[in-house]
């Protein structure tokens, strides 16, 4: 197993995005900061995957569709837009994905490639929130539209345990 952390929009919504791929054996929800200037703590995932089912520039790529990966906003110091990376190799691997994948997007990628640093859990009322609260209005408006893009462009890599979940979203 390989893990590797991702950061973009709320926690909530990128925890719902990866429990949703096959290949993914756990999604850890919370804070992560990387060394040097991003020290400072956003709302990310570590992601735990397997390999052999699913590789790195897959996640990236999941990860860039289902996040403005190309807007600065107010938002950004909060919700920072990241892959954050656990050795030299994966870091590699992971910018040559996002640069790579710039051509299926109109405007520069703004993702930064970063040495994890440090990660901080969330509170187990907020841990794997949308699959426990899929009737909340936040989970509603704002994480099923992010799924629905998952779906979209992503079928293939739906989880089989999470298909009959998602089935209403198409």
């Amino acid at each position: 197993m390989q893990k590797v952390g991702f950061g973009g929009s709320c926690h909530w919504c990128t925890e719902a995005i990866f429990r949703s791929l096959k290949g993914v054996t756990a999604v850890e929800q919370g804070w992560i900061s990387s060394h040097g200037e991003h020290s400072v703590p956003s709302e990310a995932v570590i992601v735990h995957f397997d390999r052999a089912v699913i590789d790195l520039k897959t996640l990236v790529a999941v990860h860039l569709h289902t996040h403005s990966c190309t807007a600065q906003h107010s938002m950004r110091s909060k919700y920072r837009s990241a892959v954050y990376t656990y050795n030299d190799h994966q870091s590699g691997e992971a910018r040559q994905a996002v640069g790579e994948l710039q051509s299926e997007f109109l405007e520069p990628i703004i993702t930064k490639v970063l040495s994890f640093g440090s990660f901080k859990l969330n509170e187990e009322t907020y841990l794997d929130y949308y699959y426990k609260n899929p009737e909340k209005p936040f989970c509603q408006n704002i994480v099923n539209p992010k799924l629905q893009e998952l779906i979209r462009r992503f079928p293939h890599n739906i989880s089989p345990e999470r298909e009959a979940q998602l089935a209403g979203l198409h």
